[in-house]
């Protein structure tokens, strides 16, 4: 039971005032006056204030509630080094022994694991959620055990009650972790970037040791091995090998006696680009179809188009002196021996044999896609004569042989079965809403994959791989009607687009591939075939083990599945000749970017919160009640607060001062002094 004395009063509280004023500035006149009952009106007036203000005397009855302590179990990843998890154990159990064993003191046990992600060890946010569903008002204590690597250390909520740390760990404890700086998503193929390296060593690292093994591996292959120093800040020049994903492996052995090598290896994934892609366009003559393809390639900001148009072939006699001439005359020397090899794509668009090039110049065409190069030759008319192209070095890698007759017909392109497989023509949209073109050359298919098709299912699109290059035949001038939106159009700007792109050598245009997309520890597995069917992948894991996993056919020529990875780092995938690999996760997780059990993260919240921080290994504190606002730590205890929190039951009120009461003691003193007054 607690009473105490509230007012209820029966009139506002400034007019309360008023009426005080005025009743003192009435006993102020009659002091002045000399009026001997004076007091008597003062204590008449004290009376009807005191009415007015309506005092009541309020029991509450009250019961005790037992105070909380929360105790924040620290269960992530860096908890399992050494024998941390079992010192974390055993603090626990005691502690929850003791503070049990208090009185009027409840224990909430709190375990904090690895957070979604890699966002590291989330404390606060677990004491933050525990806080909502408790008062705060009967919070005497927050306990966290844990090695101190907290990440979320700027969530630390405010409360009278202090923060205690126990902390797990050893002082002996080490670690070597290996750091890659400034590593780009993107670097050009050929180019050498540079990566800034760093092997630290932490915590009570052994004395005398100056330098590290480092182990690089691309892609998978054997590493090659270093030696670098320790503490220092290495400059190391990298050249991508390929396009697309690359996959660049740093790993540093681990050390007799290091905590944990999880934090030494540093997994890199960087896209190779091409600086430039580098295209010669050779059109024999002017047709609306030329500045198709120059339109196309001189859109794409990453290619370098170098275009030249036969105006005045050899045989044109008009009697014109060539000093008066404003044509360029053509390179053919400069472009076709001496610079040949600076081209990814060369583009014979309506070429046919005048005597500009040489037969030695077609051989040294014929040598650049055995080496690695791309022809593509567009067909006009002038395939089906004498002076073709076909009539050339050039004969032996092309795909197809024209028959010498050039069909002037309506048609609607169709793609192939094949084609529909294929990635240069697949989901191109629906034939029937294509616009028709007029021409075609007929030609008779002899290598290589016919993607589409014209009249009467003649050959239309042909792509071969030749040697270490590729070579590819649109038996038609007639794609540029698409653009011109004829009947419709097409889509002429996509074909083309990605049939320079597949003749380049574009990663994801490659016909037969596996590769994989990550998205955090799961991964898309990604089969492109030509085939109707692919066997399973097997996916080595990073410790070795390796598990067959099927694909599903989720589009034409396209393989799919997901596979979830049970733990970080690098998976290698092979099916049939075809080999992959990707990186899951970050090589170094936040949790082990810091290893060393420290203080320092959450030296400042203990401080704000007057708590400390003792570690575990000197033995368990003693603990001891502390009031609020005083320090709650010291050597060898630490303090909680009682909150001294309660329940009210009942409320009960009682008037002190009734009304009668009020006007018997105010008349009373009022005609006291009326009778002093006057008898004097």
């Amino acid at each position: 039971m607690t009473g105490t004395v509230i007012f209820d009063p029966l009139v506002p509280w400034p007019l309360l005032l008023v009426v005080a004023a005025i009743a003192v500035s009435g006993v102020i006149l009659a002091l002045w006056r000399g009026l001997s009952g004076w007091a008597l009106r003062g204590l008449a007036a004290l009376v009807v204030l005191a009415a007015l203000s309506g005092p009541v005397y309020q029991i509450e009855d009250r019961a005790p509630l037992t105070d909380i302590v929360l105790m924040i179990e620290d269960e992530s990843a860096s908890q399992t080094l050494s024998d941390r998890a079992e010192q974390t154990l055993q603090t626990a159990e005691d502690l929850a022994a003791r503070i049990e064993a208090r009185d009027n003191t409840e224990l909430r046990r709190i375990r904090v694991g690895d957070s979604d992600g890699d966002e590291g060890t989330q404390v606060m946010a677990a004491v933050n959620e525990a806080l909502a569903e408790e008062p705060r008002a009967r919070i005497a204590g927050i306990l966290v055990i844990s090695d101190g690597l907290v990440h979320d250390a700027d969530q630390a909520p405010d409360l009278p009650a202090p923060m205690h740390l126990l902390q797990t760990g050893r002082a002996e404890d080490w670690d070597r972790r290996l750091i890659v700086r400034n590593a780009p998503a993107f670097a050009i193929i050929g180019e050498p970037i540079t990566l800034t390296l760093r092997v630290e060593d932490s915590g009570a690292a052994p004395a005398g040791a100056t330098s590290a093994p480092l182990e690089i591996s691309v892609d998978g292959a054997e590493p090659e091995r270093f030696t670098i120093p320790i503490g220092t800040d290495v400059e190391l020049p990298v050249t991508l090998p390929h396009g697309g994903r690359n996959v660049i492996q740093f790993s540093v052995p681990q050390a007799e006696g290091e905590l944990t090598d999880r934090n030494n290896t540093a997994l890199i994934q960087m896209n190779g680009v091409r600086d430039r892609l580098r295209v010669l366009l050779v059109s024999g003559e002017p047709h609306p179809g030329g500045r198709t393809w120059r339109n196309l390639l001189k859109s794409d900001s990453s290619v370098d188009l170098v275009h030249f148009t036969i105006l005045r072939p050899p045989e044109k006699q008009d009697g014109v002196p060539v000093d008066e001439l404003s044509l360029i005359a053509f390179p053919t020397r400069e472009l076709f021996l001496e610079k040949i090899n600076d081209f990814d794509l060369i583009i014979f668009d309506r070429y046919k044999r005048r005597g500009i090039l040489p037969a030695i110049y077609l051989d040294n065409v014929t040598n650049y896609i055995n080496d690695g190069g791309a022809v593509l030759v567009a067909a006009g008319p002038d395939f089906a004569t004498a002076d073709s192209i076909f009539r050339s070095p050039l004969a032996s890698m092309l795909p197809a042989q024209p028959t010498a007759r050039v069909i002037e017909e309506r048609f609607v392109p169709m793609v192939t079965d094949l084609g529909h497989r294929h990635p240069v023509t697949t989901d191109l949209g629906e034939a029937e809403d294509w616009g028709a073109w007029l021409r075609q050359i007929d030609v008779k298919h002899r290598t290589g994959e016919v993607l589409m098709t014209g009249l009467e299912d003649r050959p239309l699109l042909v792509l071969d791989r030749v040697g270490e290059g590729r070579v590819a035949l649109l038996a038609s001038d007639h794609a540029w009607l698409w653009s011109r939106g004829f009947e419709g159009g097409g889509p002429q700007l996509e074909l083309l687009r990605r049939l320079a792109h597949w003749m380049m050598k574009e990663p994801e245009l490659e016909e037969e591939a596996l590769w994989a997309e990550a998205n955090g520890q799961s991964m898309r597995i990604i089969r492109q075939t030509l085939g109707e069917e692919v066997g399973p992948v097997t996916v080595t894991r990073p410790n070795g083990e390796t598990l067959e996993v099927e694909l599903r056919e989720v589009s034409p020529g396209r393989f799919e599945t997901v596979y979830v990875g049970p733990e970080i780092g690098l998976y290698r995938l092979q099916e049939g000749d075809h080999s992959a690999v990707i990186g899951l996760g970050p090589a170094a997780p936040k949790e082990f970017e810091r290893t060393i059990a420290t203080d320092e993260v959450l030296a400042p919240v203990l401080a704000s919160l007057r708590g400390g921080a003792i570690r575990v290994e000197d033995g368990l504190p003693a603990l001891r009640n502390v009031r609020a606002g005083r320090p709650a730590a010291g050597r060898g205890w630490i303090g909680l607060t009682p909150r001294d929190a309660y329940e009210t039951r009942d409320v009960t009120q009682a008037g002190l001062l009734p009304p009668w009461l009020a006007l018997l003691l105010a008349g009373g003193f009022l005609v006291a002094g009326w009778l002093r007054e006057g008898r004097r």
